[in-house]
């Protein structure tokens, strides 16, 4: 199993400046949740992303993506992110800010 620990902190600094930011551990690594909504998560050295269900195709069509599938099904509206797409800073930035933006257009539970 993958050390997620250093993903972990790289997302916490990303998150670090945006309101109602939690954590809860899920799926065997960790779920950032934002206003009580899922976000983007750590699974085995890769991001889980959560983003709109309309464009999910379109996200799986993105390189490094593929199905999210941590329980046998895969989670329409979901994407893991292999360890190659989100290397650089400014490419797990722009994954992240992508699904907090998503999580923030939720109602707050």
């Amino acid at each position: 199993m993958a050390n997620d620990e250093p993903l972990n902190r790289r997302i916490r600094q990303i998150l670090s400046k945006r309101e109602r930011v939690s954590e809860r551990k899920m799926f065997g690594g960790v779920c950032f949740m934002i206003g009580g909504n899922m976000c983007v998560g750590t699974w085995k050295g890769s991001l889980i992303v959560r983003l709109d269900k309309k464009n999910h195709h379109e996200t799986l069509a993105e390189p490094h993506t593929k199905p999210a599938d941590m329980n046998g099904r895969v989670m329409k509206g979901w994407a893991l992110v292999e360890p190659a797409g989100i290397e650089s800073e400014e490419d797990l930035a722009d994954w992240v800010n992508r699904a907090a933006r998503f999580a923030e257009s939720l109602p707050h539970k």
